[in-house]
C-alpha cells in the first residue's frame, strides 16, 4: 500500500488525536494515569494481526510466530502511524498527571 506524504501525516495525526482522546477519557474514568499507554500494545496487536485474541492462549505455538511475521512485514508508514498512536497515549498520561498535580480533582 503506497501512502503519499499528506496521507501519512494526516493518518499519524489522526492516531495521535484518537488515542489521546481515548487515553484521556480512560484516565478520567479509571484514574489510572498510564493505563492506555500500557494497553496500547495489545490494541496494536489486535489491529495488525488476523489471529483471534484467545488463540494466543490456546494455540500459542502458531499465534506468536504469525504475529512476529506480521510485525516484520509492516511498512515504515505503518510504524509511523502506530507510533503516533503510542505518542497520543503517552501525551494523555502526561496531561492527566499535569492536571492532577495542579489540583484538578477530576483527573
Amino acid at each position: 500500500m503506497d501512502f503519499s506524504l499528506p496521507q501519512l501525516i494526516i493518518s499519524a495525526l489522526l492516531f495521535v488525536v484518537m488515542f489521546f482522546g481515548i487515553g484521556f477519557l480512560l484516565n478520567m474514568l479509571l484514574r489510572m494515569t498510564w493505563f492506555m499507554a500500557i494497553v496500547y500494545p495489545i490494541v496494536v496487536i489486535l489491529i495488525i494481526d488476523d489471529v483471534g485474541f484467545f488463540d494466543y492462549f490456546v494455540n500459542a505455538g502458531t499465534a506468536f510466530p504469525a504475529l512476529i511475521t506480521k510485525i516484520s512485514n509492516l511498512h515504515i508508514a505503518d510504524y509511523i502511524i502506530l507510533g503516533g498512536g503510542l505518542l497520543g497515549a503517552i501525551i494523555a498520561g502526561l496531561v492527566s498527571r499535569y492536571l492532577r498535580k495542579n489540583g484538578y480533582q477530576m483527573f
